[in-house]
């Protein structure tokens, strides 16, 4: 099969960015062909909020460039991963009306909240989903703090619902969670072309030692991330164990200064992702304290994957992948009390306890979130999106579905045929 995969990545590398990666990657490795349409976004470091925003509503040269791909490649499948706001919905469109089968991904709730996050001032918000117009978003200035943007953005959500395109010009989508595939439901996406398929975590790192005695909380220090939550839980309660933190974003200075304050605090940056996944294996547990939804919540994988359990808040995609009392513990979302008292709960079990809890979280991983479960799903997606695209052209199922079909087939029999290759 020949996939052509669209991304547009993010300013400070984060997780769609990296699923982007491990997706293409998967594919390359399983002898299928890959043409990329890349951009990035620090093209428009300097632009001002409006600007930024006016290029989501339709990017006449992404679409050009996309028509030329089609054209030179002829690819069965147009798969879009983040195309905010540099590449635009019109690759969709393009697609579309060249046949091929539009599969795209919703890794944030873009689609429905201004700002990604269905999330203001420091609460969950779902103001604007299933509204007609967002003017909860243009009234608060939800993108950039900028009312201006915030209606440029709006105006995209709107236009490209009022012409069909989720409905009518993309074949299938994919969230990665039930929790947020409901969320994209309610706000009147068809429910029949929503499909969820988790991340997968490669190279598996194996399972650690879990004997460094600290909790590890990896990833971007934003607001979203409940980073306050967190250093308020350690400010507050002088029995929690060391806090180890990796990562980088705009309150690392925040970090900083707490760990300048307080010896158990520890920042150490950005790190590889071989580092980061070192840090979390030897880790008492994992600490998730977002604030937001979370589609997924990569690093719960990443830390089941070492068997390291998880202390998560009780929200959104978390309260899902987290399975209080085996895999790890919830807390109450910007409850540093709470967060404490759960903190302590997994650290201060039993040998046999915090056995059991590594067991759980491993196999959970094993279950859930290996190379080929993400591969098999992948392709059982792009699957449907090809039955769905031939069926809307009038045509019977032809052979490019059939070999679809045929590689799903094989990959649920078979292992990766290169998993070395993946990571």
């Amino acid at each position: 099969m020949k996939i052509l995969l669209c991304h547009s990545y993010y300013t400070q590398r984060g997780g769609e960015d990296r699923s982007f990666e491990e997706e293409r990657e998967l594919l390359q490795a399983n002898g299928h062909q890959v043409v990329e349409y890349v951009r990035r976004n620090e093209e428009l470091v300097g632009a001002s909020g409006v600007k930024a925003a006016l290029t989501t509503l339709w990017n006449r040269q992404a679409a050009r460039d996309v028509a030329e791909l089609i054209r030179t490649h002829r690819p069965d499948v147009l798969h879009a991963t983040n195309t905010f706001p540099l590449i635009s919905p019109s690759v969709c469109d393009v697609a579309h009306r060249a046949g091929v089968a539009v599969v795209q991904a919703l890794r944030n709730y873009r689609l429905l909240c201004a700002n990604s996050y269905l999330m203001r001032d420091g609460r969950p918000c779902e103001e604007c989903v299933g509204r007609a117009i967002p003017w909860p978003a243009i009234r608060h200035r939800c993108y950039r703090e900028s009312a201006a943007a915030s209606a440029v953005v709006g105006a995209m959500q709107v236009t490209h619902r009022a012409r069909g395109v989720w409905r009518n010009r993309v074949d299938a989508f994919f969230t990665l969670t039930e929790f947020a595939r409901q969320k994209f439901v309610d706000a009147g996406l068809p429910a029949e072309k929503i499909h969820v398929k988790y991340n997968s975590v490669s190279p598996d790192p194996g399972i650690g030692a879990g004997v460094g005695g600290y909790v590890a909380l990896v990833g971007r220090l934003s607001p979203e991330k409940g980073i306050a939550t967190a250093l308020a839980a350690w400010e507050g309660n002088a029995t929690l164990p060391p806090l180890v933190v990796v990562g980088a974003g705009p309150l690392k200075s925040q970090v900083e200064a707490a760990a300048a304050r307080d010896p158990r605090i520890s920042c150490l940056g950005e790190r590889s992702n071989a580092e980061a996944q070192r840090v979390i294996g030897d880790a008492a547990a994992l600490l998730m304290p977002s604030l937001w939804y979370e589609t997924f919540g990569r690093t719960i994988a990443e830390a089941y994957a070492t068997g390291t359990p998880v202390v998560a808040s009780r929200l959104g995609a978390m309260a899902e992948l987290v399975d209080d009392g085996v895999t790890g513990a919830l807390f109450t979302a910007g409850d540093p009390t709470d967060l404490a008292a759960k903190v302590l709960q997994i650290t201060s079990a039993s040998a046999a306890e915090r056995d059991a809890m590594r067991t759980a979280a491993r196999r959970a991983y094993e279950g859930r979130f290996l190379p080929r479960h993400n591969y098999t799903r992948l392709l059982e997606i792009y699957a449907i999106a090809l039955e769905a695209s031939q069926q809307r052209r009038g045509a019977k199922l032809g052979s490019v579905s059939n070999a679809a079909v045929a590689d799903v087939n094989a990959a649920n029999m078979e292992p990766l045929r290169n998993t070395a290759a993946v990571g």
